[in-house]
């Protein structure tokens, strides 16, 4: 996967070709996962990401793309879709137990509901559990900053390399 994810940044392959290999990792995995102790899956994986698009919002793209780089690397990643409302982002947080909550946001008007779902973990008290990611055509560094999320990408390739400097800093 570390090879196909390099490919396609390099434009070397198509979407098609690295959503083939996401399919492809998923799949042995599925079939290992069984014969694999807890500690042997965790060597795997890289981290667990819950991705989605915030509410208000349908678009995808983007996640999606994000969404395949981070399996490309080694990620387990739960996408919850689109038009996720911030509640549904911290009850699937919790129940998976994840590493890292992607909040994906392609219009202005809908950027709020990234600040609101982590001003919800904090009044859950839980923020510190969970390092937030934000992204999408609106949202800049700038932005990032303002709300105290814990990572930001321009583009899939560097919202992966974030996900990596996050995981990396947690250990």
């Amino acid at each position: 996967m570390k090879i196909v994810g390099d490919k396609f940044e390099k434009l070397e392959i198509f979407l098609s070709d690295m959503m083939c290999a996401a399919e492809a990792f998923k799949a042995a995995v599925k079939i290992l996962e069984p014969k694999l102790s807890s500690k042997e899956i965790s060597k795997v994986m890289a981290g667990k990401v819950l991705i989605g698009t915030v509410e208000g919002d349908v678009h995808d793209i983007g996640k999606n793309l994000v969404s395949i780089m981070l399996q490309s690397e080694g990620f387990e990643v739960c996408d919850i879709g689109t038009d996720v409302p911030p509640n549904e982002f911290v009850k699937k947080a919790e129940e998976l137990n994840v590493d890292i909550i992607a909040l994906s946001s392609l219009m202005t008007s809908t950027m709020i509901y990234q600040r609101d779902t982590i001003q919800l973990l904090e009044d859950k008290g839980v923020r510190k559990k969970y390092k937030v990611m934000v992204g999408g055509g609106a949202v800049t560094k700038e932005w990032k900053d303002e709300i105290c999320a814990d990572g930001f990408g321009k583009d899939a390739a560097e919202a992966v390399k974030v996900a990596k400097e996050i995981i990396r800093s947690k250990k």
